[in-house]
């Protein structure tokens, strides 16, 4: 038998064709999936955050990079139950005074969602649990030396390329060194994303925090685009963004500030 090199190449043509399609698609899911908080889908956010004009000279700066950890974990047919990690490394310069600085780990906030793995009929994707604070401060500079436990949440509806929700956690201090301020903090992060056909997400949140011990807010707005990309099989994702303080405590941050964010990603 007789077979044309076109006969010959439309079946390996398929098959190529097949395989960058599945990729496509694949990429697609994943993209939608970093953008929802609860997503069954394990990454490792690398988070680099530079804040200015601290202190009473608005002389302080701050680099703040968060290690991120997302690890879902399967409890039955219809539920999930998401590990969320904010592990800070630290290093502060001329902060609470000029020629003052310290370098180190900071406190671990620690987040537990009991997640349903289907949307609701409406089409909210939710989750709820403990949250924990952990004194893993190097430095007491760098440490309120407190344990903390509270309730946190999340509630968002994915639409197409959009993503629209919020997250909240409320922490209070139940035990550590009783020489320090005690804790007592209301987080509310409400978030929307746009992911466009290049994989390229778009995002703005506002990662605000109300201190009810000195009832001061801490109210930084986001601005962030982030580009998913596939080194191998390795996929990742590669962002950076401005950051704006609306208001911020007594010698806090002011102005702008920005943020570089690495993703690595590994999917089932």
């Amino acid at each position: 038998m007789n077979l044309s090199k076109k006969t010959l190449l439309l079946p390996i043509v398929g098959v190529i064709f097949s395989i960058q399609n599945g990729f496509a698609n694949s990429e697609d899911n994943i993209a939608q999936q970093l953008a929802n908080p609860v997503a069954s889908l394990i990454s490792v956010p690398i988070q680099a955050n530079y804040d200015q004009d601290i202190g009473p000279n608005e002389e302080g700066s701050i680099w703040r990079i968060n290690i991120q950890p997302v690890i879902p974990f399967s409890l039955n047919e219809e539920w999930n139950l998401i590990s969320r990690t904010i592990l800070p490394i630290v290093n502060q310069n001329d902060i609470p005074e000029q020629g003052m600085g310290e370098s180190g780990l900071g406190d671990t906030v620690q987040s537990l969602f009991f997640s349903p793995k289907n949307p609701t009929e409406s089409g909210w994707i939710m989750g709820a649990g403990p949250v924990l604070l952990l004194p893993t401060g190097t430095d007491d500079a760098l440490s309120g030396e407190k344990w903390g436990l509270g309730p946190t949440a999340v509630a968002l509806k994915q639409k197409g390329p959009w993503t629209v929700g919020g997250l909240f956690n409320h922490i209070w201090s139940v035990a550590g060194d009783d020489d320090e301020a005690d804790v007592n903090a209301t987080f509310l992060q409400p978030f929307v994303s746009y992911i466009t056909p290049t994989k390229t997400t778009l995002s703005v949140n506002m990662e605000s925090t109300y201190d009810w011990q000195s009832e001061q807010w801490s109210v930084p707005v986001n601005l962030v685009a982030q580009q998913l990309l596939r080194a191998g099989n390795q996929l990742y994702q590669v962002g950076v963004g401005a950051r704006y303080w609306l208001d911020s405590p007594d010698n806090g941050p002011e102005g702008w500030g920005y943020r570089i964010q690495l993703t690595l990603l590994f999917p089932n």
